[in-house]
Protein backbone atom coordinates (compact mmCIF):
# COMPACT_ATOMS: atom_id res chain seq x y z
CA UNK A 1 0.00 0.00 0.00
CA UNK A 2 1.31 3.40 -0.96
CA UNK A 3 0.05 6.93 -0.34
CA UNK A 4 0.42 7.87 -3.99
CA UNK A 5 -3.13 8.65 -5.11
CA UNK A 6 -5.77 11.33 -4.33
CA UNK A 7 -7.15 10.59 -0.86
CA UNK A 8 -10.78 11.12 0.09
CA UNK A 9 -11.80 11.22 3.74
CA UNK A 10 -15.05 10.73 5.61
CA UNK A 11 -16.22 14.09 7.00
CA UNK A 12 -16.49 14.50 10.76
CA UNK A 13 -19.57 16.52 11.67
CA UNK A 14 -19.71 18.83 14.67
CA UNK A 15 -23.09 19.82 16.10
CA UNK A 16 -23.22 23.07 18.07
CA UNK A 17 -26.09 25.34 19.05
CA UNK A 18 -25.10 27.90 16.38
CA UNK A 19 -25.26 25.40 13.48
CA UNK A 20 -28.01 24.78 10.93
CA UNK A 21 -28.89 22.59 7.93
CA UNK A 22 -26.94 24.19 5.09
CA UNK A 23 -24.01 21.79 5.19
CA UNK A 24 -26.58 19.47 3.63
CA UNK A 25 -28.77 21.80 1.58
CA UNK A 26 -25.95 23.94 0.13
CA UNK A 27 -22.86 21.69 0.24
CA UNK A 28 -24.62 18.33 -0.24
CA UNK A 29 -23.19 16.79 2.93
CA UNK A 30 -24.89 13.62 4.18
CA UNK A 31 -26.02 15.07 7.50
CA UNK A 32 -28.68 13.47 9.66
CA UNK A 33 -31.76 14.92 11.30
CA UNK A 34 -31.48 18.00 13.45
CA UNK A 35 -30.94 21.71 12.97
CA UNK A 36 -27.54 22.17 14.61
CA UNK A 37 -24.99 20.86 12.10
CA UNK A 38 -22.27 23.47 12.52
CA UNK A 39 -19.03 22.11 11.02
CA UNK A 40 -17.83 19.47 8.58
CA UNK A 41 -14.21 18.63 9.36
CA UNK A 42 -12.89 17.51 5.99
CA UNK A 43 -9.25 16.83 6.85
CA UNK A 44 -8.03 16.57 10.45
CA UNK A 45 -5.31 14.86 12.48
CA UNK A 46 -5.77 16.08 16.05
CA UNK A 47 -5.75 13.55 18.89
CA UNK A 48 -8.91 11.46 18.75
CA UNK A 49 -10.32 13.60 15.94
CA UNK A 50 -9.13 11.70 12.90
CA UNK A 51 -9.98 11.76 9.23
CA UNK A 52 -10.37 8.22 7.89
CA UNK A 53 -9.50 7.37 4.28
CA UNK A 54 -12.61 6.46 2.27
CA UNK A 55 -11.08 5.28 -1.03
CA UNK A 56 -8.38 3.07 -2.50
CA UNK A 57 -5.89 0.71 -0.89
CA UNK A 58 -5.54 2.83 2.26
CA UNK A 59 -9.28 2.90 3.01
CA UNK A 60 -9.90 2.68 6.75
CA UNK A 61 -6.54 4.21 7.73
CA UNK A 62 -6.53 7.40 9.79
CA UNK A 63 -4.66 10.48 8.67
CA UNK A 64 -2.32 10.10 11.64
CA UNK A 65 -1.48 6.56 10.53
CA UNK A 66 -0.55 7.97 7.13
CA UNK A 67 1.67 10.63 8.70
CA UNK A 68 3.34 7.93 10.83
CA UNK A 69 3.68 5.12 8.30
CA UNK A 70 3.68 6.91 4.94
CA UNK A 71 5.13 10.26 5.96
CA UNK A 72 7.59 10.72 3.09
CA UNK A 73 5.00 9.78 0.46
CA UNK A 74 2.38 12.02 2.01
CA UNK A 75 4.40 15.10 2.97
CA UNK A 76 7.33 15.14 0.55
CA UNK A 77 9.60 18.10 1.27
CA UNK A 78 7.76 18.77 4.55
CA UNK A 79 8.53 15.37 6.09
CA UNK A 80 8.78 14.68 9.02
CA UNK A 81 5.86 16.07 11.00
CA UNK A 82 4.47 14.82 14.35
CA UNK A 83 0.94 15.23 12.96
CA UNK A 84 -0.69 16.55 9.82
CA UNK A 85 -0.34 20.27 10.57
CA UNK A 86 -3.46 21.62 8.82
CA UNK A 87 -7.18 21.25 9.44
CA UNK A 88 -9.79 22.08 6.80
CA UNK A 89 -13.50 22.50 7.50
CA UNK A 90 -16.77 23.95 6.27
CA UNK A 91 -18.94 25.96 8.71
CA UNK A 92 -22.63 26.86 8.71
CA UNK A 93 -23.14 29.85 10.99
CA UNK A 94 -26.91 29.76 11.43
CA UNK A 95 -26.41 31.88 14.56
CA UNK A 96 -23.50 34.07 15.69
CA UNK A 97 -20.43 32.18 16.82
CA UNK A 98 -18.94 33.18 20.15
CA UNK A 99 -16.41 36.01 20.34
CA UNK A 100 -13.12 34.17 20.75
CA UNK A 101 -9.37 34.14 20.33
CA UNK A 102 -6.71 31.47 19.78
CA UNK A 103 -3.15 31.22 21.14
CA UNK A 104 0.00 31.18 19.02
CA UNK A 105 2.39 28.22 18.89
CA UNK A 106 4.50 29.35 21.85
CA UNK A 107 1.43 29.90 24.01
CA UNK A 108 -0.06 26.60 22.84
CA UNK A 109 3.03 24.70 24.00
CA UNK A 110 2.40 25.95 27.53
CA UNK A 111 -1.11 24.46 27.69
CA UNK A 112 -1.92 21.21 29.46
CA UNK A 113 -1.95 19.20 27.28
CA UNK A 114 0.17 21.16 24.78
CA UNK A 115 -1.39 22.09 21.45
CA UNK A 116 -0.47 23.94 18.30
CA UNK A 117 -1.41 27.58 18.00
CA UNK A 118 -4.28 28.43 15.71
CA UNK A 119 -3.85 30.78 12.81
CA UNK A 120 -6.71 30.46 10.32
CA UNK A 121 -8.26 31.91 7.17
CA UNK A 122 -11.90 32.04 6.06
CA UNK A 123 -13.37 32.11 2.58
CA UNK A 124 -16.97 33.32 2.41
CA UNK A 125 -19.12 30.91 0.38
CA UNK A 126 -22.50 32.45 1.24
CA UNK A 127 -23.63 35.55 3.13
CA UNK A 128 -27.20 36.45 3.99
CA UNK A 129 -28.00 40.16 3.62
CA UNK A 130 -26.73 41.97 6.73
CA UNK A 131 -24.44 39.13 7.87
CA UNK A 132 -21.38 40.35 9.73
CA UNK A 133 -17.78 39.32 10.28
CA UNK A 134 -16.15 40.46 13.52
CA UNK A 135 -12.37 40.56 13.04
CA UNK A 136 -9.87 42.38 15.23
CA UNK A 137 -10.18 45.12 17.82
CA UNK A 138 -11.03 48.71 16.93
CA UNK A 139 -8.16 51.15 17.18
CA UNK A 140 -7.53 52.39 20.71
CA UNK A 141 -8.57 49.26 22.60
CA UNK A 142 -5.57 48.15 24.61
CA UNK A 143 -5.80 45.41 27.25
CA UNK A 144 -7.14 47.74 29.95
CA UNK A 145 -9.87 49.22 27.74
CA UNK A 146 -10.86 45.83 26.32
CA UNK A 147 -11.00 44.21 29.77
CA UNK A 148 -13.21 47.06 30.99
CA UNK A 149 -15.80 46.51 28.23
CA UNK A 150 -15.73 42.73 28.70
CA UNK A 151 -16.46 43.18 32.43
CA UNK A 152 -19.39 45.44 31.54
CA UNK A 153 -20.83 42.92 29.10
CA UNK A 154 -20.23 45.28 26.16
CA UNK A 155 -17.51 43.32 24.32
CA UNK A 156 -19.15 44.03 20.95
CA UNK A 157 -18.28 47.73 21.28
CA UNK A 158 -14.58 46.81 20.92
CA UNK A 159 -14.92 44.71 17.78
CA UNK A 160 -14.22 45.80 14.23
CA UNK A 161 -16.99 44.47 12.00
CA UNK A 162 -18.07 44.55 8.36
CA UNK A 163 -20.54 42.95 5.96
CA UNK A 164 -18.59 40.42 3.87
CA UNK A 165 -19.25 39.49 0.26
CA UNK A 166 -19.13 36.03 -1.29
CA UNK A 167 -15.52 35.37 -2.25
CA UNK A 168 -14.01 37.48 0.52
CA UNK A 169 -11.02 35.91 2.28
CA UNK A 170 -10.32 36.94 5.87
CA UNK A 171 -6.98 36.07 7.45
CA UNK A 172 -7.10 35.59 11.24
CA UNK A 173 -3.63 35.24 12.78
CA UNK A 174 -3.39 33.73 16.27
CA UNK A 175 -4.16 36.39 18.87
CA UNK A 176 -6.87 38.08 16.79
CA UNK A 177 -10.27 38.49 18.49
CA UNK A 178 -12.96 37.32 16.07
CA UNK A 179 -16.44 35.91 15.50
CA UNK A 180 -18.51 34.79 12.54
CA UNK A 181 -21.96 36.34 12.34
CA UNK A 182 -25.23 34.58 11.60
CA UNK A 183 -26.01 33.79 7.98
CA UNK A 184 -22.52 32.87 6.76
CA UNK A 185 -21.21 29.68 5.16
CA UNK A 186 -17.43 29.51 5.37
CA UNK A 187 -14.54 27.37 4.16
CA UNK A 188 -11.77 27.50 6.76
CA UNK A 189 -8.15 26.43 6.67
CA UNK A 190 -6.28 26.49 9.98
CA UNK A 191 -3.50 24.94 11.98
CA UNK A 192 -4.45 21.55 13.41
CA UNK A 193 -5.50 22.89 16.80
CA UNK A 194 -8.79 22.93 18.67
CA UNK A 195 -7.84 25.44 21.38
CA UNK A 196 -10.36 28.27 21.66
CA UNK A 197 -10.72 30.87 24.41
CA UNK A 198 -14.30 32.12 24.49
CA UNK A 199 -14.69 35.77 25.51
CA UNK A 200 -18.40 36.40 24.98
CA UNK A 201 -21.32 34.27 23.81
CA UNK A 202 -24.01 36.89 23.15
CA UNK A 203 -25.74 36.13 26.49
CA UNK A 204 -27.20 32.85 25.24
CA UNK A 205 -27.46 29.51 27.03
CA UNK A 206 -26.47 26.02 25.96
CA UNK A 207 -28.69 22.93 25.59
CA UNK A 208 -28.59 22.47 29.38
CA UNK A 209 -30.08 25.93 29.94
CA UNK A 210 -26.82 27.27 31.36
CA UNK A 211 -24.45 29.86 29.85
CA UNK A 212 -21.55 28.31 28.00
CA UNK A 213 -18.15 28.50 29.70
CA UNK A 214 -16.06 31.60 29.08
CA UNK A 215 -12.25 31.80 29.26
CA UNK A 216 -11.68 35.48 29.97
CA UNK A 217 -8.34 35.31 31.76
CA UNK A 218 -6.78 32.96 29.21
CA UNK A 219 -8.06 35.14 26.37
CA UNK A 220 -6.69 38.35 27.85
CA UNK A 221 -3.23 36.77 28.01
CA UNK A 222 -3.07 35.71 24.34
CA UNK A 223 -4.77 38.62 22.52
CA UNK A 224 -2.55 40.65 20.20
CA UNK A 225 -3.62 44.18 21.19
CA UNK A 226 -1.43 45.78 18.51
CA UNK A 227 -2.88 44.10 15.41
CA UNK A 228 -6.00 46.26 15.04
CA UNK A 229 -8.92 45.83 12.61
CA UNK A 230 -8.85 43.07 10.00
CA UNK A 231 -10.09 43.63 6.43
CA UNK A 232 -10.61 41.11 3.61
CA UNK A 233 -7.41 40.10 1.85
CA UNK A 234 -6.56 41.49 -1.58
CA UNK A 235 -6.02 38.53 -3.96
CA UNK A 236 -2.54 38.52 -5.48
CA UNK A 237 -1.66 37.57 -9.04
CA UNK A 238 0.45 34.47 -9.64
CA UNK A 239 2.32 33.16 -12.67
CA UNK A 240 -0.85 31.28 -13.70
CA UNK A 241 -3.65 33.57 -14.87
CA UNK A 242 -6.37 31.38 -13.38
CA UNK A 243 -4.76 31.18 -9.90
CA UNK A 244 -5.06 33.90 -7.23
CA UNK A 245 -3.01 33.86 -4.02
CA UNK A 246 -5.38 34.65 -1.13
CA UNK A 247 -3.09 34.01 1.85
CA UNK A 248 0.62 33.34 2.23
CA UNK A 249 1.93 33.00 5.78
CA UNK A 250 4.36 30.82 7.71
CA UNK A 251 1.63 28.26 8.52
CA UNK A 252 -0.05 27.72 5.13
CA UNK A 253 -0.69 29.10 1.67
CA UNK A 254 -4.19 29.44 0.21
CA UNK A 255 -4.80 29.74 -3.54
CA UNK A 256 -8.06 30.00 -5.48
CA UNK A 257 -8.36 28.48 -8.93
CA UNK A 258 -11.00 29.72 -11.39
CA UNK A 259 -10.77 27.73 -14.60
CA UNK A 260 -12.72 25.99 -17.36
CA UNK A 261 -9.97 24.30 -19.36
CA UNK A 262 -7.74 21.29 -18.62
CA UNK A 263 -4.81 22.22 -16.36
CA UNK A 264 -1.85 20.37 -14.83
CA UNK A 265 -1.41 20.16 -11.07
CA UNK A 266 1.01 18.70 -8.51
CA UNK A 267 4.42 17.12 -8.95
CA UNK A 268 6.09 19.71 -6.71
CA UNK A 269 7.13 17.35 -3.86
CA UNK A 270 4.50 18.67 -1.45
CA UNK A 271 1.01 17.57 -0.50
CA UNK A 272 -2.02 19.67 -1.41
CA UNK A 273 -5.42 19.89 0.23
CA UNK A 274 -8.05 20.74 -2.39
CA UNK A 275 -11.75 21.57 -2.20
CA UNK A 276 -14.28 22.32 -4.94
CA UNK A 277 -16.40 25.41 -4.31
CA UNK A 278 -18.16 25.63 -7.69
CA UNK A 279 -18.56 23.22 -10.58
CA UNK A 280 -16.73 19.89 -10.67
CA UNK A 281 -13.34 18.51 -11.60
CA UNK A 282 -11.68 15.19 -12.41
CA UNK A 283 -8.19 14.54 -10.99
CA UNK A 284 -6.56 12.13 -13.43
CA UNK A 285 -3.21 10.57 -14.22
CA UNK A 286 -2.10 7.26 -15.75
CA UNK A 287 -2.86 5.33 -12.53
CA UNK A 288 -6.04 6.86 -11.13
CA UNK A 289 -8.97 9.18 -11.68
CA UNK A 290 -10.92 10.86 -8.91
CA UNK A 291 -14.00 13.05 -9.53
CA UNK A 292 -14.86 15.92 -7.17
CA UNK A 293 -18.01 18.03 -7.07
CA UNK A 294 -19.06 21.08 -5.07
CA UNK A 295 -18.41 20.69 -1.34
CA UNK A 296 -16.01 17.76 -1.75
CA UNK A 297 -12.30 17.71 -0.91
CA UNK A 298 -9.22 15.53 -1.32
CA UNK A 299 -5.66 15.35 -0.07
CA UNK A 300 -3.16 14.92 -2.88
CA UNK A 301 0.01 13.32 -1.44
CA UNK A 302 3.41 14.48 -2.61
CA UNK A 303 4.03 11.00 -4.07
CA UNK A 304 0.90 11.21 -6.24
CA UNK A 305 2.85 13.28 -8.75
CA UNK A 306 1.41 15.44 -11.48
CA UNK A 307 -2.28 15.21 -12.35
CA UNK A 308 -4.53 16.67 -14.98
CA UNK A 309 -7.46 18.71 -13.71
CA UNK A 310 -10.39 18.26 -16.08
CA UNK A 311 -13.18 20.70 -15.15
CA UNK A 312 -16.85 20.14 -15.85
CA UNK A 313 -17.41 23.70 -17.00
CA UNK A 314 -16.55 26.78 -14.97
CA UNK A 315 -14.97 25.50 -11.74
CA UNK A 316 -13.62 27.13 -8.60
CA UNK A 317 -11.13 25.23 -6.48
CA UNK A 318 -9.28 25.96 -3.25
CA UNK A 319 -5.67 24.78 -3.02
CA UNK A 320 -4.15 24.70 0.49
CA UNK A 321 -0.60 23.65 1.25
CA UNK A 322 2.40 24.10 3.54
CA UNK A 323 4.78 26.92 2.57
Amino acid sequence: MSADYPLRFKPLFRRYLWGGRRLGTVLDKAIGDGTDYAESWEVVDHGNDQSVVANGSLAGKTLHELVTNHGTELLGRHYPQPQFPLLFKFLDAHQNLSVQVHPNDEQGRQLDPPDLGKTEAWLVLHADPGSLVYAGLKRGFDRQAFEREVSRGTTELCLHRFEPSVGDCIFIPAGTVHALGAGLIIAEIQQASDTTFRISDWNRVGPDGQPRELHIEQALEVIDYESGPVAPCEPQLTDRVHVSRLVSCDKFALDRWDFDTVETFGGDDRCHLLAVLKGSVQFANAKSSEPLSKGQSILLPAAAGQHKLVPGGATQLLDMYLP
